[in-house]
């Protein structure tokens, strides 16, 4: 019988290093749940659903910003290392902070998901999980797949417990903290 440890694979100094000598090369690494990934180079369709979603958040909620390719310490024990598409906080919510920062500012982290082959476990599972215990209110993911967005929100013992889901084309209400609506029709232009 062999004994396993629910124990991450490597030190969160040690990814710290490995993820800023990666970076120096073009590659940008996440390190969600003991598994090392590496976060896919958006296409356009991606960078104008970001923008989108940014513009949105500066016309509804000129108090927060949405941080693009923000380092957040993740997870139960912040063990976790992820670069959401985008990190909503209170302007200012990371000055003076490295690359990783811890997420207690946060009310929104925003994915967009990418055409490769881990963006099911990945954005749907192992991330949903990560940003809930962390504790971060709420975390909207654009499914480029399914042509729909998904709002987790209600972060309770490290699961999310509503979960709310609309096609694109439809509107969607982000719930308190962040307090934003979209109109997803524009989605529809962006997908393949």
């Amino acid at each position: 019988m062999t004994v396993t440890e629910d124990r991450p694979q490597m030190q969160a100094e040690e990814f710290e290093r490995i993820a800023a000598a990666a970076e120096r090369e073009g590659v940008r690494l996440e390190f969600v749940h003991g598994k090392l990934g590496v976060k896919a180079v958006p296409d356009g369709d991606h960078d104008e659903i970001v923008r989108w979603v940014m513009e949105h958040c500066m016309q509804q909620r000129s108090d927060l910003w949405l941080y693009p390719e923000r380092g957040l310490r993740v997870e139960t024990c912040r063990s976790g290392h992820a670069k959401p598409d985008g990190a909503l906080a209170p302007k200012g919510s990371f000055a003076g902070h490295g690359e990783w920062a811890a997420a207690d500012r946060v009310v929104m982290v925003v994915e967009v998901t990418s055409y490769d082959t881990d963006t099911d476990k990945r954005d749907r599972e192992d991330k949903p999980r990560a940003y809930a215990e962390t504790g971060i209110p709420v975390y909207l993911l654009i499914d480029r797949d399914t042509c729909e967005t998904l709002v987790y929100s209600e972060p309770d013992d490290g699961t999310y417990s509503m979960i709310t889901r609309r096609p694109f084309g439809k509107t969607i209400s982000l719930p308190a903290p962040v307090g934003i609506t979209l109109d997803t029709e524009p989605l529809k232009d962006w997908v393949r």
